[in-house]
């Protein structure tokens, strides 16, 4: 569960445990106030182990490949293969408090974290 309270234009990252298998989402604000939610690893980095993102500034960058990201850009897909693997509104649910992703989904998510460190 993320609260909506906690999301900014800095990307905030939330770890979590699905069935023994540690993962990390992380949720922010675009240019446009919209929340974007995705998880901290990358759509083809992620084998690697270091596919993941940490912050520069309110900018995510690929610690595999270095690519920088905005909030804006979370989603919009693939930037020569790098680009955060995005969970999309189908995919969580929103109340005036609170995000949640669902269990199914991140269960169904899990080999992305395989290599993930």
């Amino acid at each position: 569960m993320i609260p909506l309270s906690e999301i900014s234009k800095t990307a905030k990252f939330h770890p979590i445990n699905v069935d023994g298998t540690a993962m990390e989402v992380f949720a922010v604000k675009d240019s446009s106030g919209n929340i974007k939610t995705a998880f901290n690893t990358c759509q083809s980095c992620y084998s690697s182990g270091n596919g993941r993102y940490e912050l520069e500034g309110t900018d995510l960058v690929c610690q595999n490949c270095g690519f920088h990201f905005t909030a804006d850009q979370v989603g919009q897909g693939a930037n020569g293969g790098c680009s955060p693997w995005a969970i999309k509104e189908g995919e969580r649910t929103q109340t005036d408090e609170n995000i949640t992703i669902a269990y199914d989904f991140l269960v169904s998510s899990k080999d992305i974290f395989a290599n993930w460190r």
